[in-house]
This record gives structure tokens, C-alpha cells and sequence, in this order.
């Protein structure tokens, strides 16, 4: 194994902590526990949007606290839940009186946290609401099933623009169901990645093979075989994505080509190059264009594909919101 850590048992607080260091008028933690990340610049009467999971997919899922977004996240250990109690800290800390959502991707441990946290806070009479992002295509047929990955960052966008501008609980909730309904994703791993505290591969694929449909944790794909060019994986994925939700030729969509942390940028490029020839060949129209690393999986290589169907005017100033986070700009 090959990090640059200090002791593997150390890697999330240590971490964290050079987060807060270098973000100070950014993101701050409570009850003197670095898991609790909230942001530094609460705003009285917003609903504030909550989410956490599990270490290893920056800027998913603590990337995404900051101006325009997101107000707190529960952090949890590499690729592991945050505990109940936890995000029922952050939610104290960050709600301002118009309730709270939680958004966060569909797995197992974190629904169970974020339901118990729901029901301490309703102890407290403070309203919250829930919805998960389940946008990974290959995971299951079912789309109630599915796996959260990079497609969340549309969930994120609209969510928090939505708050941002002072929007109720319920229309907060509202924009977040509508880019779900909206948004899918495909994603491709090339290797393996490595949990420092575990110490190897998290699972084994050969010199000249991928995996298509593999999970951010290493979870099972529908295939693995030969690597395939850009653009055989791009005919391939939109087959899939547009299987699942058919887009009329005139349509606009926003693209995101996501990198899993170590696919280079120019390789993300040639991604989506070949995706958007796909596009263009079937009338389809690109209303706006997101590459680099949204949703990581520690030194994983691979890329996923994302599509956010733009079905409205008011959904497109939504992704038009600048945003400000200590890892993600745009104006």
C-alpha cells in the first residue's frame, strides 16, 4: 500500500482536520466531534439540507457543504455509514427553522442512521424529510433498489437552489424528487482501490480487464472483460441510460462525466467527447457540461456517466445556481 498518511487507523480525522484547518471561514464541526461537518455560514429561515456516507468519494458526499448546496453532512469511516447520533448533531447545529431534508445515497446503513436521526429530531419537533439518490443503472432493475452515485450531484444542485432561495420544506423536497426522476447513471471501473486500513485491493481484475457496472465500494458489475475504447463504452452506457429513460431527439440533458480518482482529466475528455457524438447523433441536446471528480471511490480508475434530463426552465436556473464549496466552484 502506497498513501501519504501518517497511520492508517488516522486516515478520516487527520483528513478532516486539514479540511477545517484549511477552511476555516468555510466548514466547521461540533460537540468537538470532526465527523459533525457543518458549514460556517448558517442562514437563518432556510431549510437546511443534510446528507453523509462514508469516507473515500470526495468531493461526495462532505464536498458539497457550502453556499448553494448543502448545510451538513455526517461523516462516516472509509466506505462506512455515519452513526445515527451523528447526523442528529449536525442537524441541531444547521437547522434554522424551515426544517430539515436529508439527501443522501440509497445503501443500507445510511437509510437506518438517517431514520433513527429523523425520529430523535422529531422528538424534538423539528420537521424533517427524506429522499435518497438511487441513480446507478446496472445496480438493479428496480429503480427503488438502486445504487446513489455521482448522479446525486443534480439532486444536490436543484435541492440546494431551491433552499437557497427560501424555498418551504416541501418544494425543497420537490426539486430534489424532480432530479431524480430525471437522472441517471453508468459507471466503469479499470482497477481496484485500497482501504488503508484494510491494506489491499478491495477486489481483483486482471492486466487488460474491466469491470462495467461496478460499484463505488467494489460491488459487482453485469460484466467484466477486455478494456473498450471510449467510444464503445459510450455507445455501450447510453444504450443503457437511455433504455432506461428514452429522450426524444430535441431534449436537453446535462452531462456529467465523473472520474472514480484516478482516471486522468484529459481520459475524461475523451470520454466525453465520444458520449457527446452519441448524443449529437441521436438529436439529443446538451444544455450544460460537468467534468472531473465528482463522486470518488479512493484511487479507484474508471469513470461513470451521468444524464440530468432538463425538463423545465426553472430546473435549468437551478443547475445555473453559483455555488461556493472548499471543492466545488461555479459561478
Amino acid at each position: 500500500m502506497k498513501k501519504i498518511i501518517n497511520a492508517p487507523e488516522a486516515y478520516v480525522d487527520e483528513m478532516l482536520q486539514g479540511i477545517y484547518a484549511a477552511h476555516s471561514d468555510q466548514v466547521k464541526y461540533v460537540n468537538d466531534d470532526l465527523r459533525c461537518y457543518c458549514t460556517a455560514k448558517k442562514k437563518d429561515g432556510k431549510v437546511a439540507i443534510v446528507t453523509g456516507g462514508g469516507t473515500g468519494h470526495l468531493p461526495l458526499f462532505l464536498g458539497y457543504v457550502g453556499e448553494g448546496l448543502l448545510d451538513g453532512c455526517g461523516v462516516g469511516g472509509v466506505f462506512q455509514s455515519p452513526s445515527a447520533e451523528q447526523i442528529y448533531n449536525v442537524s441541531k447545529e444547521v437547522e434554522a427553522g424551515a426544517g430539515i431534508l436529508y439527501l443522501y445515497g440509497n445503501y443500507t446503513g445510511d437509510i437506518m442512521n438517517f431514520d433513527m436521526a429523523a425520529e430523535m429530531l422529531e422528538m424534538d419537533d423539528i420537521e424533517t424529510r427524506s429522499i435518497v439518490g438511487a441513480d446507478d443503472v446496472n445496480s438493479n432493475a428496480n429503480p427503488d433498489t438502486r445504487r446513489g452515485v455521482a448522479g446525486i450531484f443534480f439532486m444536490y444542485k436543484c435541492a440546494g437552489a431551491k433552499a437557497a432561495q427560501m424555498g418551504t420544506l416541501d418544494e425543497v423536497l420537490a426539486a430534489a424528487q424532480k432530479a431524480k426522476d430525471n437522472t441517471r447513471t453508468v459507471g466503469f471501473a479499470l482497477t481496484p482501490c485500497i482501504i488503508p486500513e484494510v491494506g489491499h485491493a478491495n477486489f481483483t481484475l486482471g492486466e487488460n480487464e474491466m469491470a462495467m457496472g461496478m460499484g463505488i465500494h467494489g460491488e459487482p458489475g453485469i460484466w467484466n472483460g477486455p478494456i473498450k475504447t471510449a467510444d464503445e463504452l459510450a455507445k455501450e452506457s447510453l444504450e443503457t441510460l437511455l433504455g432506461d429513460m428514452p429522450l426524444s431527439a430535441g431534449e436537453e440533458i446535462c452531462l456529467l462525466i465523473n472520474g472514480l480518482g484516478a482516471t486522468s482529466i484529459e481520459e475524461l475528455y475523451i470520454l466525453y467527447n465520444s458520449v457527446r457524438k452519441e448524443l449529437e447523433a441521436k438529436g439529443v441536446k446538451i444544455y450544460r457540461s460537468f467534468v472531473g471528480e465528482y463522486a470518488t471511490s479512493m484511487e479507484m480508475a474508471g469513470a461513470s456517466i451521468s444524464i440530468c434530463r432538463m425538463v423545465d426552465d426553472e430546473m435549468k436556473a437551478q443547475i445555473d445556481l453559483p455555488v461556493k464549496t472548499p471543492f466545488i466552484t461555479q459561478a
